[in-house]
């Protein structure tokens, strides 16, 4: 049986908690995913937009949560995700991963994921199918 299987209705993976979002990590995912928009690089342009500072990119964040299954490929793999943004990331903040089995149905497994950040806001909340290969 694998790792995955094992678990139960309302047990959690391992949290993961990112380093601190920094400039250069936004500015290497705009050039990656071919978001410019300069709110989430620019101090002075997020500021012009009414932020009080540059934002992570949502989709950063949102494809992040996807570390929390990198150790269980083996066993299968996203099937479905679907997300809502609930707040903002800033510089410097300490995002946290998690995600909770919520239904089993066969090989199918529904977790609740989240990131929130260092002062436990959600800034992302959703759902994760995953489906286990067929033993």
């Amino acid at each position: 049986m694998s790792r995955l299987a094992e678990l139960k209705i309302g047990e959690s993976l391992k949290e993961i908690q990112l380093d601190p979002v920094d400039r250069i990590t936004l500015i290497k995912y705009a050039g990656a995913s071919g978001d410019y928009n300069p709110i989430h690089t620019i101090d002075e342009e997020a500021k012009k937009a009414g932020l009080p500072g540059i934002i992570a990119h949502g989709m950063w964040t949102m494809g992040n949560l996807a570390k929390l299954f990198t150790d269980f490929y083996e066993e299968g793999f996203i099937q479905d995700y679907t997300i809502r943004f609930k707040g903002m990331v800033f510089l410097n903040d300490v995002v946290t991963l998690q995600a909770e089995l919520a239904e089993e149905n066969e090989n199918n497994l529904r977790f609740l994921v989240r990131a929130v950040n260092q002062n436990g806001n959600e800034v992302i909340k959703g759902d994760v199918l995953y489906q286990l290969y067929a033993s």
